[in-house]
């Protein structure tokens, strides 16, 4: 059950999203008894996260989303879980951490601080209304938001902005996506592939505001009113910012832990601080930050081990990513930075297969819409892995 006094243990963990509960799970498939505490400053429930941006044409309220409660966790995984516990400092000499709790000292310290979505500066007297949803608690004060409402304004055209994009029009809502890029997807998709998607999304009623941004944010009696950079105005009564994710660093950094775009970590996953640990969305393994699932349960895999003293190094192999648009599905495995070669896109019946090829026509990278995405696995076997 969860526990609101702190003890000693020899693995703490930091975080309660997919990567310290998966963590866990790792290493319990390992070793049955070895103390481990989790700390959170959420309440210590698990609940899938990729359906904060597909929960809404089904109806699910926030409640609805959560599989295990926290005492249900403690008791499953056989750990102790301070909840609502806010970490202040990390003393890396004494192997200990400062929390609102009292001092909890560590054998193993794991750090799945997780990412903060992007805010973008905006100016207006309604900046501050601007929403996010990147937790449980933000997905149920959105649902509050829209509720009796009728149009979204989404800043950014990324994977989480047409996720949301598809799901609202499925829920009767009329959406607005503004995105700085040309097209859908700009990180991920060749532009033939981008327009298919941005094309079925428009078929369903999304509308589509490209190569602008957000300038300013006002209140106009019930409406909102968006004023972009190329001269337009968007009238919505709710807009929601999905321009990206950054890794939580703060806690790191304070204590003097190296870190990059992310909290950097060796092949162990060990960061420059003897016995800390990192990995999920706020690690930095070989200059990749991972913000995706699969990702996260390979490092989870490779470092229960080594937690446990059984060193284990990282391996990445080709993990394709699926964007959750009913309106066209689409799984992409982008090459990697910097790679030489071109995409090839063919049309097929019902879909789209793009193909980034080397100059001597090695698959490096994929993007597959519609029917074919069935091609999903057999090309994932001719890509090379992402770290070897």
């Amino acid at each position: 059950m969860t526990q609101n006094t702190p003890q000693s243990s020899s693995i703490v963990i930091i975080g309660s999203g997919l990567a310290g509960f998966t963590l866990v799970r790792e290493i319990r498939k390992l070793d049955k008894a070895i103390p481990i505490t989790l700390i959170t400053r959420e309440p210590g429930y698990f609940y899938s996260k990729p359906m904060l941006s597909t929960a809404l044409a089904s109806k699910k309220e926030s409640d609805q989303l959560i599989s295990t409660t926290a005492e249900g966790m403690a008791t499953q995984l056989a750990i102790n879980i301070l909840s609502e516990t806010e970490v202040s400092a990390i003393d890396t000499t004494a192997q200990s951490l400062q929390t609102s709790k009292g001092a909890i000292s560590y054998a193993k310290l794991v750090l799945t601080l997780g990412a903060d979505q992007i805010r973008i500066p905006l100016e207006g007297n309604a900046a501050d209304e601007v929403l996010t949803v990147n937790d449980l608690e933000d997905y149920a004060k959105f649902r509050n938001a829209i509720a009796s409402k009728k149009k979204v304004a989404i800043l950014g055209a990324g994977l989480i902005g047409c996720e949301f994009a598809n799901d609202l029009v499925l829920g009767d809502y009329e959406v607005d996506v503004i995105d700085l890029a040309p097209q859908v997807l700009g990180r991920l998709l060749p532009e033939a592939a981008a327009k298919e998607l941005q094309d079925k999304l428009s078929d369903a009623g999304v509308r589509w505001h490209f190569s602008t941004t957000a300038k300013a944010i006002n209140r106009n009696g019930d409406a909102i009113q968006i004023s972009l950079a190329n001269g337009e105005a968007i009238s919505c009564d709710v807009v929601l910012s999905a321009v990206g994710l950054k890794p939580r660093l703060d806690l790191a950094k304070a204590a003097g832990i190296k870190t990059g775009v992310g909290i950097q970590v060796n092949r162990e996953l060990e960061t420059s601080e003897k016995n800390i640990y990192s990995l999920g969305d706020c690690a930095e393994v070989e200059g990749l930050v991972l913000p995706y699932v699969m990702p996260i349960m390979q490092a989870a895999r490779a470092l229960a081990p080594t937690l446990l003293g059984q060193v284990t190094a990282l391996s990445y192999p080709a993990m394709p990513v699926m964007i959750k648009t009913p309106a066209l599905p689409t799984v992409v495995s982008p090459p990697a930075k910097d790679s030489e070669g071109q995409w090839k896109t063919t049309g097929i019946d019902g879909g789209i297969e793009a193909r980034f090829e080397s100059p001597d026509g090695k698959l490096l990278g994929f993007a597959l819409l519609g029917t074919a995405t069935a091609q999903r696995a057999a090309l994932s076997k001719e890509l090379p892995p992402l770290l070897q």
